[in-house]
């Protein structure tokens, strides 16, 4: 006796497990080692990992995910960041104007905590959520240090609107870092 037809439906269900099983596990490894090397304080690893499995798989039922590389290890960052930044969090209290106390106990700050690659993800993850034209901008003028001249002839746009758009991305940028516990990371000294 042969085996029954296999139904269209079944087909389709089989499709996303074929899809994970090949564009999504084979990055284990490598993640695992991203993770590791970026956010070296980060305890859960493993945690992390199947997170990002599982929001990689929600989205992927939504809709197509053109590079699920790029797009588990953007999920991966942002899982990770926010790990990070719950762990930082006191669970006795909030304090809305910490400098308004009066107790120094020399404690380094959130900020402090955060190693130079965390702040470099983290910056990174400002920049990526930017507007394609702010983050030209952005980048050229404060890490690149173009001129307001130069960035607005290489752009092909007028100063007013380098200075424009670089008011806007420092602003998001600054918004960014803020919603994620981090505001002073970038502030000199920090």
């Amino acid at each position: 006796m042969s085996a029954p037809p296999t139904s269209s439906n079944q087909l389709a269900a089989a499709e996303p497990a074929r899809w994970f099983a090949e564009e999504v596990q084979p990055h284990a490894g490598d993640l695992k080692d991203y993770i590791r090397r970026v956010f070296p304080h980060l305890r859960d690893v493993e945690d992390v990992v199947q997170e990002s499995y599982l929001r990689i798989w929600r989205q992927r039922a939504i809709e197509p995910i053109r590079s699920a590389r790029a797009f588990l290890f953007t999920v991966a960052q942002h899982i990770a960041l926010d790990g990070l930044r719950r762990r930082r969090r006191s669970p006795i209290a909030f304090v809305a104007a910490p400098e308004a106390l009066s107790v120094a106990d020399g404690a380094p700050t959130a900020a402090d905590r955060l190693d130079d690659e965390e702040r470099i993800a983290l910056l990174i993850a400002a920049l990526d959520a930017l507007p394609a034209r702010c983050r030209e901008v952005v980048v050229l003028r404060k890490l690149k240090c173009r001129s307001e001249l130069e960035t607005a002839t290489l752009l092909g746009i007028s100063p007013k609107g380098v200075e424009t758009q670089l008011g806007r991305g420092l602003e998001r940028c600054r918004r960014y870092f803020q919603r994620r516990g981090a505001d002073d990371l970038f502030r000199h000294g920090a």
